[in-house]
């Protein structure tokens, strides 16, 4: 049982990445919960959202492209190619920008959440002509990692309209 929550946890890390985000989030959120504002909490759950599901997540997706990049593969239905390399030195640039994008501040973390937001919705759309087309439905075609591309880069948006919301809210009430 344990072994296969593991695999489970592994074979969809992008789910894993984004609850461990969110459940660390919660707990600071809890923890200074007597004094804690609405931009705080936005700023928890955008900060840990960046660094789980944009950092560690690409940065999980380049070790898995580029050193398993047979086993990547076969997890998305695919034969392995050189595109598989091309895949995961995007997401190690993709990974480290949202390492960075944990504490920097709102123009960067837009730049972060924009460039995975593109790349995994054009994976979606690739994932849907190849369920089409080739009926391929292959775990890591067809599965969570599909529903992770269209609804990752949704969660990302609305954290960055909500973190903007509010900085632009206290700039006004500063004035």
């Amino acid at each position: 049982m344990i072994a296969e929550l593991i695999a489970f946890a592994m074979s969809n890390f992008t789910l894993t990445f984004v609850i461990v985000g969110l459940i660390i989030s919660i707990v600071l959120i809890l923890y200074k919960i007597k004094n804690i504002s609405h931009k705080v909490v936005i700023e928890y759950l955008f900060s840990y959202f960046l660094l789980f599901s944009i950092g560690f997540s690409f940065i999980y997706n380049f070790i898995f492209h580029t050193f398993f990049a047979e086993m990547a593969a076969a997890f998305i239905g695919w034969a392995n190619s050189p595109f598989q390399y091309e895949v995961g030195y995007a997401s190690l640039g993709i990974g480290i920008a949202g390492l960075i994008a944990f504490k920097a501040g709102v123009g960067f973390r837009a730049a972060t959440v924009i460039i995975p937001a593109f790349f995994q919705l054009g994976a979606a759309g690739g994932h849907i002509y190849q369920m089409v087309v080739a009926h391929n439905f292959a775990p890591g075609n067809a599965g969570i990692m599909f529903w992770s591309d269209l609804f990752l880069p949704a969660i990302g948006f609305i954290l960055l309209f909500l973190q903007y919301k509010t900085q632009k809210e206290s700039m006004h009430t500063k004035k």
